[in-house]
């Protein structure tokens, strides 16, 4: 699934590790799901755009295979 969190993460001048933080994972998992390598559970995908002030839409682009 596609994302935009590293566009977002950066114009909030938030890190990975700092984002991380904030969701309570680690920044290697924060790395990975913005190079799409890992979904999310929806709990943190909430999270993510709870910390990042959008919402879970603007975030994710659900793209079918």
């Amino acid at each position: 699934m596609k994302n935009n969190i590293r566009e977002i993460r950066k114009h909030l001048k938030l890190s990975q590790d700092e984002l991380a933080k904030y969701c309570g994972v680690s920044r290697q998992t924060v790395n990975a799901i913005e190079n799409a390598k890992y979904d999310p559970t929806l709990h943190l995908a909430f999270k993510l755009a709870s910390v990042l002030q959008v919402t879970v839409n603007e975030l994710f682009i659900f793209e079918e295979n």
